[in-house]
């Protein structure tokens, strides 16, 4: 990932929020569905191109009880493989 980017959502993507705070994950492109948790749609709702993956890590810290000391690391692989499977990519950020 280059550090002068944000991760931005795949807009084609749809997000079905269900309940507990859990979500459906629909891309239309190829007719795939993928299950989110509740801190993955809690990172999801920030893929705006906006924020940084060190911006949402430090929501994350702020807004949700026990994260862990490597969760920069598991919210890039998260975003990571949002990208992989065409989820999502990146936004140049703006000056």
């Amino acid at each position: 990932m280059e550090t002068n980017k944000n991760p931005i959502a795949n807009p084609l993507v749809v997000l079905r929020e269900e309940f507990d705070d859990w979500a459906i994950l629909f891309d239309p492109d190829v007719g795939n569905a993928f299950s989110l948790g509740p801190v993955s749609v809690f990172i999801w709702k920030r893929l705006d191109g906006q924020h940084s993956t060190n911006d949402i890590v430090m929501e994350l810290q702020d807004n949700c009880k026990n994260v862990p000391n490597d969760a920069k690391s598991h919210v890039k692989d998260f975003i990571e493989d949002l990208v992989k499977k065409g989820l999502a990519g990146y936004e140049t950020k703006r000056v």
